[in-house]
């Protein structure tokens, strides 16, 4: 979409960027200088106790002077709320009082549809938990309880299960007025290569929905109760709410944890990230069923300036912790750093909270 010249400038103008900071921040009013538009704040990026992080309304600017976080309005809009770009300018528009440029058809189709992937990853979620409360659900709750993890723990995490049906799932979404091609867009459903009838993706799998920054969920990684699956955990596909290299696994609430002073520590999986998170390291993430990315990476430090790396002490995990280390060294500096806990030989860090 694009934007008329001179319209970002306007809303910068008309919205001090304290107003849209305020939102996430405390400000400490005794170093702050209102009359000015000079504020400063313990900062949302990282958890510290002191202000270091600075916003000039004169400047439109805000900097942290600890994890060097920087950028406008839209940025941090984007950064701590986890938007797209639109969704930042409609936010400021709003603000502002201006009303958005309009849409070409195209765009507003591609968001219109969108908004309707979204409604149906919503209603796939309620359908799956409800299955977990079934009989066919039986053996996944003794083995979420064999893990640890109680009915509170389970509404937190919103884990649900997939039975062992070929179509559970796309009759659901069928009798809810959902076409099967809107399933097998979301990624819930595949088509087989002969155009035969559509199969639920999910089968005999516990489910654990994977929810973007901004809250929304927007794919599955579903755990096979058969022990002789070919697939131990099973991912969505690539969608066009999806990217698996772009995102990680509990994000928001590791988000908001770090935001309280709370570490941000990288497992390998949902489980273990569950684990951590109950044991009270809640600013706990993980990638999506791939070695961690350069885009994740990236990620990770706009959350935290030292993430704390937890992988598998198995010898793929070690492996994969070399790999992250030649990523990531080209790109350390100032405010971006890593460390590593290393687990005991073949544990994971759910083996070893257990």
């Amino acid at each position: 979409m694009s934007l008329p010249p001179g319209f970002l400038d306007e809303l910068r103008n008309r919205v001090p960027i304290s107003r849209i900071v305020g939102r996430k921040v405390t400000w400490d009013l005794r170093r702050s200088n209102q009359a000015k538009g000079d504020w400063w704040a313990p900062c949302p990026f990282h958890g510290e106790k002191t202000a270091s992080f600075h916003v000039d309304d004169q400047k439109g600017f805000y900097y942290c002077f600890g994890c060097h976080a920087k950028g406008d309005a839209l940025t941090f809009l984007r950064e701590a709320e986890g938007m797209s770009f639109m969704d930042a300018v409609a936010v400021m528009a709003s603000e502002a009082g201006l009303p958005m440029p309009e849409r070409s058809p195209r765009e507003q189709a591609q968001t219109d549809r969108r908004s309707q992937l979204v409604e149906v990853m919503d209603r796939a979620l309620r359908w799956f938990r409800l299955q977990l409360q079934t009989g066919a659900g039986a053996g996944a709750r003794d083995y979420l309880a064999g893990r640890g993890l109680d009915g509170a723990a389970l509404d937190r995490f919103e884990i649900g299960f997939a039975p062992d049906l070929r179509q559970g799932l796309l009759r659901h979404l069928a009798e809810s007025g959902v076409p099967e091609k809107l399933a097998v867009e979301a990624g819930l459903a595949a088509k087989p290569d002969d155009g035969g009838a559509a199969y639920d993706r999910f089968r005999g799998r516990i489910i654990f929905p994977i929810r973007d920054a901004r809250g929304r969920c927007i794919s599955f990684g579903g755990r096979a109760m058969d022990p002789n699956a070919r697939a131990k955990y099973l991912n969505g596909p690539e969608t066009a709410l999806f990217d698996k290299g772009r995102n990680l696994y509990n994000l928001g609430p590791a988000r908001a944890a770090v935001s309280k002073g709370q570490p941000l520590v990288v497992a390998e999986g949902y489980m273990d990230v569950i684990a951590l998170a109950l044991a009270g390291f809640e600013g706990a993430v993980a990638p999506l069923g791939t070695a961690i990315t350069e885009d994740q990476l990236r990620l990770m430090w706009r959350v935290s300036p030292e993430p704390i790396i937890t992988l598998d002490g198995d010898a793929a995990g070690q492996r994969a912790a070399m790999r992250l280390i030649d990523m990531a060294l080209p790109l350390a500096g100032p405010g971006q750093a890593l460390r590593f806990a290393l687990m005991p030989g073949g544990q994971d860090p759910d083996d070893l909270i257990r």
